[in-house]
């Protein structure tokens, strides 16, 4: 520490220095270093020596709130670094600004509260002046940084002063307990929705409710806690339209679509603003779990396309979700021939990507048409020859139905593309079936 004698003996930790120093009346306690400001009393609070402090504090003319290059006082810095006995001593000076904000607008209140310091909170609170609402630059109370640090003491210390705004959102429209069903604070959620005066379906500022949040996250204590409460809407949707079921099933969050379907009010095919219903979005992902707790429901349509006519069996062949083909096959009323907008059925993808064991079952069903073609006019057969995938070629032929020259839209049959990439394999299979013609290779 560079600067004055008495600020290069408070740095050292000098004590008998500094009482040397402190002395002399022609001595200025508070001017600061050459660089970060700190004046010797800054110095004293940053490293927590109480000594040093009610030394300096003892000097009449030592500013208890000269800020540093920051903009945070004394106490400021004590309660950043959690030294309780300084903040003590710095308190009982009468002229300490107690609210006085940080660069980033924070109180000591609100440091306190963001770094979880218990002891200083309760410090704080037993002065009359505090502000208990003063938000710092982004709008944030320290009942905010609260919930956000997950502090049940904080809370606790926070919510027994009647004149805290329980449900006051910050800029951007959270409330506190958004904040900590976000998190997945389930302590802190409980304490909040403990009070009569909280609204548990508040949304924030993007329309997300703390049950929306919770959802989102996987948060499955949370969500149990806020489904509790009878007047929390399980279908809210956020400001995009997606509900907390959109979002569990999407994410894969097992535990938390099971509580969400345990309530009777529940919309199980709710879409979100493309069309999507969660069960599309569980089998798209492959989330078998998910899915099987949503086909167990008798009111799920399990046909419902997305907005390219693509049904979540289709979505499950196409990326090879066996599980899912087997849960999605199992339901009575599946259409297993539902083609897409491009006339795709979940037989003619499979086919296509190679996925034998979704090919397999596909054909277990006798309503599957192995000839079907796409839009485009290539059946599945087309398709898997011309991409070399042997296997599937194998159990297409294996249908009694199939019909091996059926060519494609460019008038060329499977063995004619098995011929030309030279799918050796694949050749073998559909000539030692009589029915293919060779004349159309």
């Amino acid at each position: 520490m560079g600067g004055t004698p008495l600020a290069w003996a408070v740095g050292k930790g000098h004590v008998e220095v500094v009482k040397l120093l402190l002395g002399r009346d022609d001595l200025d306690p508070n001017k600061p270093d050459d660089e970060l400001e700190d004046t010797p009393l800054m110095s004293a609070a940053r490293s927590g020596c109480e000594e040093m402090v009610k030394l300096l504090l003892s000097r009449d003319d030592v500013d208890p709130n000269q800020s540093d290059i920051n903009h945070r006082t004394p106490l400021g810095t004590a309660v950043l670094s959690g030294h309780e006995g300084v903040v003590e001593l710095l308190l009982e000076r009468d002229d300490v600004d107690l609210n006085k904000q940080g660069e980033d607008g924070q109180t000591p209140l609100c440091c306190a509260a963001c770094g979880r310091r218990e002891g200083i909170v309760k410090i704080l609170l037993g002065r009359s002046d505090v502000n208990l609402e003063k938000p710092d630059i982004f709008g944030e109370r320290p009942i905010m940084w609260a919930a956000g640090s997950g502090c049940e003491g904080v809370m606790k210390l926070l919510l027994g002063r009647a004149e805290i705004d329980t449900n006051g959102p910050n800029m951007a429209g959270q409330t506190p307990l958004c904040r900590a069903a976000d998190k997945g604070y389930e302590g802190v959620v409980k304490l909040l929705l403990e009070l009569g005066d909280v609204n548990p379906d508040k949304p924030n500022g993007y329309g997300e409710t703390p049950l929306n949040c919770a959802a989102s996250s996987g948060h499955e204590r949370v969500v149990k806690l806020l489904l509790g409460r009878d007047e929390v809407n399980p279908n809210k949707p956020d400001a995009e339209g997606n509900s907390p079921l959109w979002w569990a099933a999407r994410n894969g969050y097992e535990g938390v679509v099971r509580l969400l379907l345990g309530r009777g009010d529940i919309d199980p095919n709710k879409p979100d603003a493309e069309g999507n219903s969660p069960l599309w979005w569980a089998t798209r992902n492959g989330y078998e779990g998910v899915v099987r707790l949503l086909l167990g429901r008798g009111d799920i349509d399990p046909n419902k396309p997305d907005a390219e006519g693509n049904s979540p069996l289709w979505w499950a062949a196409r990326n090879g979700y066996e599980g899912v083909v087997i849960l999605l096959l199992g339901r009575g009323d599946i259409d297993p021939n539902k083609p897409n907008k491009h006339g795709e059925t979940p037989l003619n993808r499979a086919a296509f990507a190679g996925y034998e064991g979704v090919v397999k079952l596909l054909l277990g069903r006798d309503e599957v048409n192995p000839n079907k073609p796409d839009a485009e006019g290539n059946p599945p057969l087309w398709w898997a020859a011309r991409n070399g995938h042997e296997i599937v070629v194998r159990l297409l032929l294996g249908r009694g139905d199939i019909d091996l020259n059926r060519p494609g839209d460019d008038g060329q049959t499977p063995l004619w593309w098995a011929t030309k990439n030279r799918h050796t394999g694949v050749i073998a299979l559909l000539q030692s079936r009589t029915s293919t013609t060779p004349s159309m290779a």
